[in-house]
């Protein structure tokens, strides 16, 4: 077994100025503010594991893209879009999407193993995909990254009155005449794109800590939706500078220290809480 040395480096301040690094950087800032809006939709519309299961469903895209010599992140975000369709049209109810997404997470999970058996180079990557590598995000990708963030926000503009009120209260937002139907679609093709610039930083099994938590421990401290949004997106933010810092101070992996930042964020609010209850 491969021993773990988290030992000081003195040379930090130099690794932090490395080019890498400033790419982790700056797409951390663009995954906390798309994990940020759209974890808290995600917990209002108790659709936490359907966030979660995108990241799986993406799962045999990205394998079946190595296969075809395809970006990694171009197969994941197709799968994950046509997952986030099936679920949001399957899926009316919060009980039916349930089904659904579990229905279709077994499927692709099965269908991503057997891609990764079908090549070598498939296998070697799955570790990226499944844990993530937020030091080798490329310039490209932020550009990706950046574009998602404007067109999330340029729809969100349009429709997020519609979507935060269907969320809150799905069955009277349907009487008032919100087509409920395609909130659920555009909610979870809009997942989707979050899930896809957010697996490179933490991987698809760790996923949940970016999109989930943040927003979990924001809705525990702030007292309206937009304030809860913009904590749990400062609360990302946080979580991946902080584990980038601390992993170039202490050499681990990046993903399993911005892991831990966001678990402890989220455990001392709810310790805080009790306390005050």
């Amino acid at each position: 077994m491969k021993a773990v040395n988290f030992t000081y480096d003195p040379n930090w301040v130099e690794t932090l100025r490395t080019s890498f690094m400033t790419n982790a950087f700056v797409a951390g800032l663009c995954i906390a503010l798309a994990a940020g809006i759209m974890g808290y939709f995600t917990i209002a519309r108790h659709s936490t594991f359907a966030a979660h299961a995108l990241a799986h469903i993406g799962l045999p895209g990205a394998t079946g893209a190595v296969l075809l010599g395809l970006p990694v992140s171009l197969g994941l975000g197709a799968f994950a879009l046509g997952g986030a369709i099936v679920i949001g049209a399957l899926g009316k109810r919060a009980s039916q999407r349930e089904i659904a997404t579990g229905t279709v997470l077994a499927f692709a999970t099965g269908l991503g193993l057997f891609f990764a058996r079908l090549s070598t180079s498939a296998s070697q990557q799955m570790q990226s995909i499944l844990f993530g590598s937020i030091l080798t995000i490329t310039t490209d990708q932020i550009i990706g990254f950046a574009i998602f963030d404007l067109l999330l926000l340029a729809v969100l503009s349009i429709i997020y009155r519609p979507l935060l009120f269907s969320a809150l209260d799905e069955q009277v937002a349907q009487a008032k005449g919100v087509p409920i139907g395609l909130m659920n679609l555009a909610f979870m093709s809009i997942m989707a794109g979050v899930i896809t610039i957010a697996v490179p930083a933490v991987g698809t099994l760790l996923i949940f800590a970016l999109v989930i938590t943040p927003a979990a421990t924001a809705n525990i401290l702030a007292s309206s939706p937009f304030r809860a949004m913009v904590l749990a997106g400062a609360l990302c933010l946080a979580s991946i500078w902080g584990g980038l810092l601390i992993s170039a101070m202490f050499p681990a992996p990046p993903s399993f220290i911005i892991v831990t930042i966001s678990t402890l964020l989220w455990a001392i609010a709810k310790l805080a809480a009790s306390l005050r209850r």
